[in-house]
């Protein structure tokens, strides 16, 4: 599976919000109103995931969500990262 680079991968980056691309990878940040929300969050994003069989970093404190997206077997991000994050997207 073809990865990108931070440059290849900057018009896909350009249509989803605040995602950037760092250490092969691309991440978000998310804030929500308290612990209760972030954590259903965290389970919309694992539904899925799991769907994609292709499954996210995920990093929770209190309120906040950090998202971490890149396909581990390619060594970089990939369709699949650019895919599930527009899904992300979507719940949010």
């Amino acid at each position: 599976m073809t990865t990108f680079t931070e440059e290849s991968v900057s018009p896909f980056l350009d249509t989803l919000k605040d995602w950037h691309f760092k250490e092969n990878a691309i991440e978000k940040k998310f804030k929500f109103k308290n612990f209760t929300q972030a954590l259903g969050f965290i389970v919309q994003v694992g539904v899925l995931a799991e769907r994609m069989n292709h499954h996210p970093e995920l990093f929770n404190v209190y309120n906040k969500v950090k998202i971490r997206l890149n396909t581990h077997d390619s060594g970089g991000v990939t369709t699949k990262d650019i895919e599930l994050a527009g899904q992300i997207e979507n719940l949010f």
